[in-house]
């Protein structure tokens, strides 16, 4: 090192050494913190989706079970399946009839045919689209909704003799025996109206459904937009009958497999479900929310220990120099002492 003077403003002071190293410090403290207190959500976070995990397979396994029981169920009384192609075939059949020109063109071209200019547009053919739960309830229907009811069905005034019951024979609204596939229910109109209260209200109105002809002529007074009975019987609105065969009936609604109705257990399970499933998704984007900071809070921690590490490093040469110096003026004032001494003694 040069022998000229050092000043002492030629180093760093070392109360802001000291100040500006425990700024540091406790920056790469809080960072730390912030670290811990992220890692500790993550934990969390995950507990509660494991805990979740279990509660969807309880669900799932209770779902299953039920499922199962309904398909035994189904099995040992009659096949959907064929009770639909049944439907199929009669369709077919009308060869000259709109339905059966669409389904022809359904199976000359498969699914393309949903894109073709005359057929882009059709949802299905009307008794493809709804089942029922027996045959006997084969006939038109109608519509507006119950509450919580899955099937969207329509909670119409049921009629009233004069004691406020309703006609010994009366079975219900055509409309609400008909069970739509699930498919089928989510679609809507843009004003949110589904099949059921557009295309079968329009098509049946107010028809009531009796068991025999004899219960729909007694309750005459009380039908107002027509009527049909179990065997065959039809009334229309202006009170004209037609007492028909229903085995000359040849297209009907397909039979309900009867999953679509489904038991308020069943139901409540499944909204369960969902909400679960509906928590999990949450959960999931808050771990990803909390895996970003915690990134962030790591990097932000590496480079801030970087930079205290090289101020370390910076400082410490800083004080080699300046000790350096200081021995180096000591050595020098030393000298010109004893330089001193000796000339006196001289």
């Amino acid at each position: 090192m040069p022998e000229k003077e050092i000043r002492e403003d030629d180093f760093l002071n070392f109360d802001t050494i000291m100040s500006h190293s425990q700024k540091l410090e406790e920056e790469l403290q809080k960072l730390g913190l912030r670290i811990k207190h992220h890692e500790d959500n993550l934990k969390f976070l995950k507990a509660q989706i494991d805990g979740i995990d279990e509660s969807i397979l309880d669900l799932q396994v209770e779902l299953g079970k039920y499922h199962s029981r309904a398909l035994e169920t189904e099995n040992s009384i009659i096949s959907p399946e064929k009770s639909e192609n049944h439907t199929v075939e009669n369709i077919l059949k009308q060869e000259r009839s709109v339905a059966g020109l669409i389904y022809y063109m359904k199976l000359d071209h498969g699914p393309l045919a949903a894109k073709l200019p005359l057929t882009k547009d059709v949802l299905g053919v009307v008794a493809t689209l709804g089942k029922v739960h027996d045959d006997n309830f084969s006939r038109p229907y109608v519509g507006e909704f119950i509450p919580e009811d899955p099937q969207r069905r329509l909670d119409l005034l049921k009629p009233r003799l004069a004691n406020g019951e309703t006609p010994p024979e009366f079975i219900g609204f055509a409309v609400n025996m008909i069970d739509l596939d699930r498919m089928h229910l989510a679609y809507i109109t843009p004003n949110g109206l589904g099949l059921r209260e557009t295309l079968f209200y329009n098509l049946f109105s107010r028809l009531q459904v009796y068991k025999t002809r004899s219960g729909m002529q007694c309750a005459m007074p009380y039908i107002s937009d027509g009527a049909i009975s179990l065997d065959g019987g039809i009334m229309k609105n202006n009170g004209v009958y037609y007492l028909g065969d229903r085995n000359n009936i040849e297209v009907r609604f397909p039979i309900s497999s009867g999953i679509s109705r489904l038991p308020e257990n069943v139901i409540e399970t499944e909204k369960n479900l969902k909400l679960i499933n509906w928590k999990k998704e949450r959960f999931f984007e808050d771990m990803k929310r909390e895996e970003t900071l915690l990134n962030k809070a790591k990097a932000l921690f590496a480079a801030k220990k970087e930079e205290s590490i090289n101020y370390l490093k910076e400082t410490a040469l800083n004080w080699k120099q300046y000790s350096f110096a200081i021995c180096h003026r000591g050595a020098l004032a030393l000298q010109e002492f004893i330089k001193m001494d000796n000339s006196l003694k001289a």
